[in-house]
């Protein structure tokens, strides 16, 4: 599964997003990651091949996550669904 990585500085936690490049909330998400230098990696399901898509939702029905848009990952292990700013600050130290 091909992915995009955007550098930032800061780079403390591993940050992984499911987005759709059509989905505000999920730009509004990557706004602010890149607002506050937060190195991330993502991938925008609607862009990747058929395949991909279907390894990906794969993934996320593995690990038990919602199928809706945005997800983020936090060093593996917190998942923030949808675009909460406030959690995100906090999971971040924002």
């Amino acid at each position: 599964m091909e992915t995009i990585m955007v550098d930032g500085t800061n780079n403390s936690n591993k940050v992984f997003l499911y987005t759709l490049s059509t989905c505000g909330w999920c730009e509004k998400l990557k706004t602010l990651l890149k607002e506050n230098n937060v190195r991330y990696e993502y991938i925008d399901l609607d862009k990747c091949t058929r395949e991909d898509q279907v390894e990906a939702v794969e993934e996320l029905k593995a690990k038990k996550l919602p199928v809706a848009f945005p997800i983020t990952v936090i060093n593996d292990e917190t998942v923030i669904q949808g675009f909460k700013k406030d959690q995100l600050a906090e999971a971040l130290g924002l």
